[in-house]
């Protein structure tokens, strides 16, 4: 993760008011991974490290068509995945990971992802990012999965400051509210990915500028 500007922490007051601005702009967020079941998602995910979900959704598209359940994954082979996948960085890695958490599916868990975090973590390719997005999304878990989006959002709006992924993680999850928690994860994610932008944040047209710590606000570009 990148280095952070340090920020004083918002209030849960300004916490509360940004997720209540989240959700009335977009009630039901949702995550931009393609997916048919709990599987594909759990190998998306795996897949989507150092990818873009438009690049990940466009190697899986057949992939899925192809093996969307542990047994199916495991008659393609590592081989046989590594040439659907080949467009993703890292893609043999990958290959190797998504072949071995299908068989390890199969041979401990009947076939099904677990709705579990430590089974999940145990499997090859999966850390606690790709757990809590699993159990966000297909258990309907209020868990918070922190990438790079999250961490930059975190520390520079002061919502939730922290040097590492784990710390912006708890850091969340004191200062969300309960009400929030299931959609905590996507509104941040996109926000992240479309507004509050790395090298850039858009913060003339930003929904939650006026809680926001982030100083100097970037103006509107000339001719917009």
């Amino acid at each position: 993760m990148p280095g952070v500007k340090k920020v004083k922490r918002l209030s849960k007051a300004d916490a509360e008011a940004i997720f209540a601005r989240f959700a009335e702009i977009e009630p039901e967020p949702k995550g931009e991974l393609d997916y048919v079941n709990a599987f594909t998602l759990l190998v998306a995910v795996v897949l989507s490290a150092q990818a873009t979900d438009s690049g990940v959704n466009k190697a899986t598209k057949r992939l899925f068509e192809m093996a969307p359940s542990p047994p199916a994954m495991v008659a393609l082979g590592v081989a046989g995945i590594e040439h659907e996948i080949r467009t993703i960085g890292l893609f043999r890695g990958k290959a190797k990971n998504v072949f071995a958490l299908s068989q390890i599916l199969i041979d401990k868990h009947g076939g099904e992802v677990p709705e579990d975090r430590e089974a999940l973590e145990a499997l090859p390719g999966v850390g606690r990012k790709t757990a809590n997005v699993v159990l966000n999304i297909w258990f309907k878990q209020p868990t918070i999965a922190v990438d790079t989006h999250l961490f930059r959002v975190g520390n520079r709006t002061g919502l939730a400051p922290g040097k590492t992924p784990l710390a912006v993680e708890k850091a969340l999850t004191r200062m969300v509210p309960r009400r929030f928690m299931l959609h905590a994860h996507h509104w941040l994610i996109l926000h992240g990915r479309y507004i509050c932008k790395a090298r850039k944040p858009e913060c003339w047209r930003c929904p939650i500028a006026q809680w926001c710590r982030f100083e100097p606000k970037s103006p509107l570009p000339r001719g917009r």
